[in-house]
């Protein structure tokens, strides 16, 4: 079988690969332009990439990366003790009295192998960006075109200058296509990413006010995204959030063919008939009905960019809708869980304005007798946007009228605010600086058959929230609690 782009005159399909994992060492060398040293590598053949030296299984390549906090370079012994092939290394590099491949910039020799890589394969590459629903989308996307073809999707949210092209290398023989995320903290890296993937679609879910601190302006985040629709080839095309004002202005870059999806009329491809419940996102496309196991009706941009792409590659119109009928949500992302005698809702892996609306959204959709407690840690990297972006979170939270709002971090007395200004009864708030604090609130709110959304900003590991309710949830610990919130 094989995967096209229906409207254009070539073919974008997996026909040939000419080569895949194990490859020669000869081969890698080629491809980074580097010096093997301690082994012959005429004869060497490599199993695959490892970037964490206790990863590293037999036969691998460990990938010695400079990082922030650490220096692959210090782990090399680790990895040879492991069974590496051979360690990739910068040619002044100390302790390297083993198998290497010298290069210059091991970062760049990685970028010059991932995109060698995507040359000897001929999968379908979507890219995804955003600056919010990134990996819901990529996920969606993945799960709707799987049940027509054999494909990938990038692990984890493996998005930037090292997980891209990791990614990359995760294409075997087998797949007709590569759903690959993008993500971006500074202009430039999206271009530098795309460079390497080359996808011929490219998806952008949202512009928001994301890692603004390092961007510095909306504006430039909306250049950041806009460069994954400037890199697509003429023959490939764009899938773009309709309603959203930023993301549409995106198509006067774009030099191939542009679809709009979103609720408005002005969408190539609209959702109409929206129904949302607890765990069932449904909605109807021109007569034809589709329903994804999801919570929130933001998922809705995530579903028709997953059946636009099918449509234009030709996968059937039922094979997508029952690819959508099986997705399963990804993990901190919306995720539902039932603990105890509570519906826990795991928004734990990131925040920021935009999400915190959705979130907001999510509650005022909720059909529970229970109340609707909105767990919130703070949302990092808005720079002077901070306070701002809180206060307006606060507001949300009250329009959503939301039963109680419990903050977290230094910034919950903005959020306070903005709720308080909005209508929100102090009653229903609580701004706690302290984790053990937040708790301790949290047990005393709890009732049998609340609904509880927990969501905050990586660093603050919010998670911990949703592993403390599932200890409640056992033995005396959910009695205490259930007799705390009486």
């Amino acid at each position: 079988m094989s995967i096209k782009i229906l409207s254009c005159s070539f073919a974008l399909a997996l026909i040939s690969i000419l080569m895949t994992f194990p490859i020669s060492a000869q081969q890698l060398i080629a491809a980074t332009g580097g010096r093997a040293a301690g082994f012959d590598p005429s004869c060497a053949q490599i199993a695959g990439v490892a970037t964490d030296s206790r990863a590293v299984r037999p036969g691998e390549l460990f990938w010695a990366l400079r990082g922030e906090n650490h220096d692959g370079h210090s782990f090399v012994r680790d990895a040879w003790s492991r069974g590496a092939a051979a360690c990739v290394i910068e040619s002044a590099a100390p302790n390297a009295d083993g198998p290497t491949i010298e290069v210059s910039n091991t970062l760049h020799a990685l970028w010059d192998v991932a995109g060698w890589w995507r040359h000897q394969h001929d999968a379908l590459v979507i890219g995804v960006t955003g600056s919010t629903g990134k990996t819901t989308t990529r996920a969606t996307i993945h799960t709707a075109l799987e049940s027509s073809f054999t494909g990938m999707q990038s692990p984890k949210n493996y998005n930037n200058h090292v997980g891209l092209p990791l990614s990359v290398l995760d294409i075997t023989e087998g797949d007709e296509f590569a759903v690959l995320e993008l993500g971006a903290s500074q202009t430039g890296e999206i271009r530098d990413l795309a460079a390497i993937a080359q996808p011929e679609i490219g998806v952008v879910t949202s512009v928001g006010l994301a890692h603004v601190s390092s961007f510095g302006s909306l504006e430039q985040i909306t250049a950041a995204k806009r460069e994954l629709i400037e890199a697509l080839p003429a023959g490939g095309f764009a899938v773009l959030a309709g309603d959203d004002p930023r993301v549409r202005s995106m198509a006067a870059a774009a030099a191939c063919r542009v679809l709009f999806v979103g609720e408005g009329g002005d969408n190539d491809l609209q959702a109409c008939d929206i129904e949302v419940t607890r765990n069932q996102l449904s909605f109807r496309v021109e007569g034809r009905r589709y329903a994804m196991p999801a919570t929130g009706r933001h998922h809705v941009v995530a579903a028709l960019s997953a059946i636009a792409i099918g449509r234009e590659v030709g996968a059937n119109d039922s094979d997508v809708a029952d690819g959508l009928h099986n997705y399963i949500p990804v993990p901190g992302r919306c995720q539902l869980e039932e603990i105890g005698p509570w519906t826990v809702i795991d928004d734990t892996y990131n925040a920021n304005p935009s999400s915190m609306q959705a979130a907001c959204r999510v509650l005022a959709d909720w059909d529970g007798f229970g109340k609707r407690i909105l767990v919130a840690g703070d949302m990092l990297e808005l720079g002077d946007s901070t306070a701002a972006c809180h206060r307006q979170f606060g507001r949300w939270a009250a329009e959503a009228q939301i039963d109680r709002l419990l903050v977290y971090g230094d910034h919950g007395r903005h959020v306070m605010g903005g709720a308080l200004e909005a209508g929100l009864p102090a009653h229903c708030l609580a701004e706690c600086e302290d984790f053990d604090a937040l708790l301790a609130v949290l047990d005393c709110c709890l009732d049998e058959g609340d609904v509880v959304l927990v969501k905050g900003s990586r660093a603050l590991h919010m998670e911990r929230v949703i592993q403390w309710l599932r200890s409640q949830s056992t033995g005396e610990h959910q009695t205490k609690g259930l007799v705390a919130a009486a």
